[in-house]
């Protein structure tokens, strides 16, 4: 396919709610959207950096400087057919694996819309609705955590993620699982603890949780499989697998029974698909994570988690619980059983509303090809 232009915006989008994680609070996302044109279509990718290289060593402003600089003149230097081709026309630059598949994304929807298949289909998926839960923030007090769960069950989800660190943790699950003894519920602690905490991480399989997320350090697997012998819940790693080939190492190691597939950390959908195929070949469960996406990241995330393993409820919740007004029609709704109906429509599934983009977009770039010097 022609790649006509590719334009990149920055755009702000305010929260409904402060969402706090051991990282800090996040009121206000910098989000950077990807809009690749070709041949009377339009695809649309999103980077998924947070405002700080805290969750990895991305951010709005170095992804913003690697697209501009770097990845987008690649892309339009190039004429790929399948989005499966990025990785190789992107070979060149190390990581950088957000900024990636914001651009890569946006050529797996052309493709779709070309093709005229839904995203999901032409990825490989196979379900027709997909099981929703929901990750909640630190609250301010262990009561306004219980409002918020009672009323995210009332909506339907079918699994509570608590966010946790030293000193928001043990006491918080015991108040929760005994006013609600049979919900699914796991923790995510975003690398808060410490090996030297073992003793104090055992003692969250009181809890039946369905797992503890990323406990430790954010690029280990040596040290959760240390802890992973130790403890009877399973160890879900996210920030640590950033690939096909980390997958093989942590199940190689034992270093978690479950994996959080993100697309923008493993760069794309090319990588998330490898990643899903050696997960399911080695009979480790997947889930899609969540980054505080817009709707244009949100869709790419439904059309992922309808591969055969994600098999466990993602974080792939509605645009209600964080957006006023999000930046596609229709809003992405969950049903009362908690569950997303996959649209039929080629692409994404979801249109853009440009309107409001442009209303929202605080910097706008059009990136030009280059020569490739050899």
């Amino acid at each position: 396919m022609r790649i006509d232009s590719i334009v990149l915006r920055e755009v702000h989008m305010p929260l409904l709610h402060p969402f706090e994680t051991s990282f800090g609070v996040t009121r206000q996302r910098r989000i950077l959207l990807a809009e690749v044109r070709s041949e009377g279509l339009t695809g649309w990718g999103e980077c998924t950096a947070g405002e700080r290289p805290y969750f990895s060593g991305e951010s709005t402003d170095s992804a913003w400087q690697a697209i501009v600089n770097e990845l987008g003149p690649m892309l339009a230097a190039s004429e790929p057919e399948h989005g499966g081709e990025c990785p190789a026309i992107f070979r060149l630059v190390r990581g950088n694996p957000m900024a990636k598949a914001a651009l890569e994304n946006a050529i797996w929807d052309l493709e779709a819309q070309r093709e005229g298949l839904p995203l999901a289909q032409l990825i490989g998926g196979v379900r027709e609705t997909i099981a929703c839960g929901v990750s909640l923030g630190i609250q301010p007090s262990i009561p306004e955590l219980m409002a918020v769960i009672e009323k995210e069950l009332a909506a339907g989800y079918q699994r509570i993620k608590l966010k946790c660190k030293p000193g928001w943790d043990v006491e918080v699950f015991d108040r929760v699982r005994n006013r609600w003894p049979e919900i699914m519920l796991s923790c995510d602690a975003n690398s808060a603890y410490k090996l030297r905490d073992a003793d104090h991480l055992t003692s969250f399989d009181a809890f039946d949780l369905l797992m503890i997320e990323q406990p430790l350090w954010y690029d280990d697997f040596y040290y959760h499989s240390i802890l992973q012998k130790r403890l009877h819940t399973p160890i879900c790693l996210d920030e640590s697998i950033r690939n096909r080939r980390d997958v093989l190492a942590a199940t190689e190691m034992e270093s978690c029974r479950i994996i959080n597939i993100k697309l923008g950390r493993v760069g794309g959908f090319s990588e998330a698909i490898a990643v899903h195929n050696a997960a399911q070949e080695r009979g480790v469960p997947v889930w899609c994570g969540g980054m505080l996406e817009s709707g244009i990241g949100r869709s790419h995330n439904i059309a992922l988690s309808t591969l055969e393993n994600f098999s466990l409820p993602g974080d792939v919740s509605a645009s209600a619980r964080y957006w006023k007004e999000d930046i596609v029609e229709p809003e992405i709704t969950v049903s009362k059983a908690g569950e997303i109906e996959i649209l039929d429509t080629p692409g994404r599934g979801y249109e853009v509303r440009t309107d409001l983009v442009e209303k929202l977009t605080v910097r706008k770039e059009q990136i030009r090809a280059f020569e490739m010097v050899a």
